[in-house]
């Protein structure tokens, strides 16, 4: 069992404070937390070096300025494939850690990049707000909405500069899109979609429990998920496709394409959220649906999301897309451009088309990196992912049970309906415990 304690790393003090429920003053600090560091080095801490990691750490190294001091993740292969990327980009050579714990103490830390499995977002990103680190956190959010509110509390209340990493925030013709709409200059948007039909994604099929593999750490992995024996279906990039862990496609894409959407939107929650889908294509292990339609209930709109997997659709692996429906004319958008299609008699912009603006992920990091040296906020800051997060999360709760759920955004709490408001929170193994969560 981790020891969440961390005598080796925070003494007395902080342990009694942990054993309370909550941290007191940050236990830990970087000399430098928030300010340029050595020649004006941001000196960063990985934790989580799968796929995203991996990739999300050759794009901070497109900023000559970032090194690595630290590496943590739960498993000695992708603690060799880091070390790899480090040499290939002529970085020098980082520590490496199974803990991420061993991440958050150390003063030649900065900046926290976290692209772990979902379950394991909040706990690193409090604890490293708490430490005095910036952070860059994968999306979604966290796995629960209850989390994500965790996670804001503790970016507002030690100040911290905090993106999530959704990097379509940052692509030029989706920001351009999105100015169009919040001009005016389509008129009144009643209706909005976005959807995701990936063929890409084939069946996991069915795999027995089986040995934990050499140089795992599983129980580090499995963290404050409830306890299960090892399967290479539930682990490393499949996680997503299990409740204890994630929230399938709807949390996967879905955040991603929310996220595009609600960016020429008002900044509102939905009053009501209703789904209906399932696995209608997919023969495997997997918990989430392959098939998922939702609708949201906005006060000047309705949003409707769309999925699908598994689909021998023809369309090269993937075609996903968002359009906003206005009483003057639409926008349908995606990664290779947007449409703008008027009513030539009623619309003040003319018809036209834009083509895409390429990879979005450099300008995203760039973003974060900027805003940690000016301290202003970024552009997906955790308001932001919160609330696109829990769009996708209020998805899921409304499939799992079947329900149409009113949701009460002041409270966060689903109205009348204890099941639905019981999926939330989280309940977490023994002893992990997350500071600020409301429901535990």
């Amino acid at each position: 069992m981790p020891d969440i304690t961390r005598r080796k790393f925070i003494g007395q003090s902080a342990l009694a404070a942990l054993a309370a429920g909550t941290f007191a003053s940050p236990f830990i600090r970087s000399a430098r937390a928030g300010e340029p560091g050595a020649n004006s080095k941001i000196r960063l801490g990985l934790i989580g070096c799968g796929g995203m990691g991996q990739g999300d750490l050759k794009c901070f190294f497109g900023n000559p300025e970032v090194d690595c001091a630290v590496i943590a993740d739960v498993d000695d292969a992708r603690l060799a494939a880091g070390l790899q990327i480090c040499s290939d980009f002529h970085r020098p050579k980082p520590d490496t850690v199974k803990d991420f714990r061993h991440v958050l103490d150390r003063k030649d830390v900065d900046a926290v990049l976290i692209a772990t499995p979902d379950h394991w977002h909040a706990i690193p990103m409090v604890m490293a707000a708490q430490a005095g680190k910036d952070i860059y956190v994968e999306k979604p959010l966290a796995k629960t909405i209850d989390e994500g509110r965790a996670m804001l509390t503790a970016a507002q209340k030690y100040n911290r500069i905090v993106q999530m990493g959704s990097q379509w925030r940052s692509a030029a013709h989706i920001i351009e899109a999105a100015e169009i709409i919040r001009s005016g200059k389509l008129g009144k948007v009643s209706l909005a979609r976005a959807w995701a039909f990936l063929d890409w994604q084939p069946s996991i099929g069915h795999v027995a429990d089986g040995p934990v593999p050499p140089g795992v750490d599983y129980d580090m992995w499995l963290g404050p998920a409830p306890l299960h024996a090892f399967n290479a279906n539930r682990f490393h990039y499949n996680f997503r496709w299990f409740w204890d862990y994630a929230g399938g496609l709807m949390t996967d894409w879905g955040v991603h394409l929310l996220n595009m959407v609600s960016m020429g939107l008002p900044p509102e929650n939905p009053r009501s959220v209703t789904a209906a889908g399932g696995k209608f294509i997919l023969d495997d292990d997997s918990e989430t649906p392959d098939s998922l339609v939702t609708l949201y209930d906005f006060p000047s709109c309705q949003l409707i999301w769309e999925h699908r997997a598994g689909l021998n659709n023809g369309l090269n692996g993937r075609s996903w897309g968002v359009e906003w429906h206005g009483t003057e004319g639409n926008i349908i958008l995606n990664d290779a451009g947007f449409e703008l299609v008027t009513e030539p008699k009623k619309a003040n912009i003319p018809s036209r088309k834009k083509k895409g603006s390429g990879d979005p992920r450099p300008a995203h990091v760039r973003n974060f990196l900027d805003c940690c040296q000016t301290r202003q906020q970024p552009v997906l800051n955790l308001e932001i992912g919160h609330r696109v997060s829990t769009l996708a999360h209020l998805g899921n709760i409304a499939y799992r049970t079947g329900h149409k759920i009113v949701w009460d955004d002041v409270a966060e709490k689903v109205v009348g309906d204890p099941e639905a408001d019981k999926l939330v929170g989280v309940k977490y193994r023994k002893p992990w415990r997350l500071p600020y969560m409301r429901r535990s």
